[in-house]
């Protein structure tokens, strides 16, 4: 459905078409008139379709302009949905003059108290405990709140904030309508919907909906050791646009970063140490295409939006199977597919089955590319880039060239070149602190049977034969789901970015 036919006016219509957004998701298409009409609504969705635009254009159209309160309150999880909400409020409002501000932990809370008390914006958005501190202060009011946003519920429930929500909720006592948005309905979210909410529109996304379903999941066994090099290899030969790397701790996304950095990928790692400006400055160079590879923490995959990202490198499994679903949800958006590849340790592998539980998707075995495999992507690209070259003015560069060609051969040359551009990253050794894996204790017979790993057992229980090559070949494509331990895996095509 398109926009114009969802009762927005023609301000909000002219922000949509300048953001590029063409049909609403639906999310958009069922939440949009009913926020507009007033009502309260749950939806229930995952990250990443559409939720922010489903809340901020109906506040957005509902404000009145001529009024100096705080209208529209929204709660986000992290400082980094905050900002990102904010920023999505400022895109599509700019044509309606709508006053943003968001308050979030960690930052000058002097400085945000001096800018409510000067420009009191329409629409705030905030992090639970630093909107309770400025409560407390009293250096917001909340009197004139005519809408509640509860965005990503479960996950303020996840961070222990459930309490703070109910406080606030407390302070908010004139207001007329509440949405709240969440990927998982657990009980302590239907108790809020139930005290709070009046009458509420309930609107699912139905599973077929959800973007998961375009993301392309695969797992490859390897030891701690083994991860970066194959990791390495698997970048070269997929050539991805925009990759997100997830580790499991602050010092993993460091030396991570400092080893891709070391072989001549474009990478930057984010973490919580890091200074918000520091974070933001990385986050918007990813947005913007200057990175390749972003290296983070679970941090990132609770509150991160990016548009464009292909692969998702699970480099340590997670901590818990939800933030395998947010991890991946970052990736397979708008439409576009994606893929996810998940190292796993061979005693890692029952952990991963009850993953595949949740996600009610298996995973399929990926065989790791071999250096000539790698080095071959990494050709494929530098070919690629020089083909890009040769459509440039070179007349001023043709002296020196022929300069270079009266002491060696024009093949040597571009031998060279593709050298230089290729970066043959097996040349960089790279070394990364081993961490001990997840403490899961796995049964022998649900652990193996996906793939064997260069001709070792897969299986952590009853004795079981893998092939790191065993397989059907299928148009040039290797696949096995081997059994009690024999299996294959599948195999990327080499391709690059223009393939």
């Amino acid at each position: 459905m398109k926009f114009s036919e969802l009762g927005l006016n023609d301000e909000l219509l002219k922000a949509i078409k300048r953001s590029g957004f063409e049909e609403a998701t639906p999310i958009q298409e069922q939440t949009i008139p009913l926020a507009l009409a007033g009502k309260d609504v749950i939806g229930q969705a995952q990250t990443g379709t559409g939720k922010t635009a489903a809340f901020s254009l109906p506040i957005l159209q509902n404000l009145d302009k001529h009024s100096k309160t705080i209208q529209a309150l929204i709660l986000e999880p992290t400082r980094e949905l905050a900002i990102q909400t904010q920023e999505e409020l400022f895109r599509l409002g700019r044509d309606e003059k709508a006053r943003v501000q968001v308050v979030y932990g960690g930052a000058d809370i002097g400085r945000q108290i001096r800018s409510l008390k000067h420009h009191v914006p329409a629409i705030l958005v905030g992090t639970p405990g630093r909107l309770l501190d400025h409560l407390k202060r009293k250096t917001i009011n909340l009197e004139n709140v005519n809408t509640i946003v509860l965005d990503e519920a479960d996950e303020m429930l996840d961070m222990g904030f459930i309490k703070d929500i109910e406080s606030i909720l407390g302070y908010v006592k004139n207001r007329k309508q509440t949405l709240l948005f969440s990927a998982t309905m657990p009980q302590p979210i239907l108790r809020i919907s139930e005290k709070f909410m009046h009458d509420p529109e309930i609107v699912r996304i139905k599973a077929k909906e959800l973007t998961a379903d375009l993301i392309d999941q695969y797992f490859v066994r390897a030891k701690d050791s083994e991860k970066f090099d194959i990791m390495c290899r698997l970048i070269d030969v997929e050539g991805p646009d925009l990759a997100l790397v997830f580790v499991r701790t602050k010092r993993r996304v460091d030396e991570v970063n400092r080893g891709l950095q070391a072989r001549g990928y474009n990478s930057a790692g984010i973490h919580g140490d890091l200074s918000q400006d520091r974070r933001m400055s990385v986050l918007k160079r990813f947005r913007a295409g200057k990175l390749d590879i972003l290296v983070a923490t679970d941090v990132a995959a609770r509150g991160l939006d990016i548009s464009g990202v292909t692969h998702v490198y699970n480099y340590d499994i997670p901590q818990d199977p939800d933030s395998y679903v947010h991890r991946i949800g970052r990736t397979g958006r708008a439409g576009q597919n994606g893929i996810s590849v998940t190292f796993v340790t061979p005693n890692e592998i029952g952990y991963m089955r009850t993953i595949e539980q949740l996600t009610k998707k298996k995973m399929t075995p990926l065989l790791p590319p071999t250096d000539d495999e790698a080095l071959h992507g990494q050709l494929k690209l530098a070919k690629s880039k020089i083909e890009d070259l040769m459509k440039d003015d070179l007349t001023k560069y043709t002296k020196d060239a022929n300069d270079l060609l009266e002491n060696y051969s024009a093949l040597d040359l571009v031998s060279a070149f593709l050298k230089n551009l290729a970066k043959d990253s097996s040349d960089v050794e790279v070394k990364i602190s081993s961490e001990k894996p997840l403490p899961y204790k796995g049964n022998g017979r649900r652990s193996g049977g996906h793939g064997g790993y260069r001709g070792r057992s897969s299986r952590n229980g009853s004795r079981g034969r893998g092939n790191y090559r065993s397989g059907r070949r299928d148009s040039g494509n290797r696949y096995g789901h081997g059994r009690r331990g024999n299996g294959g895996g599948h195999k990327f095509v080499i391709k690059n970015k223009k393939d």
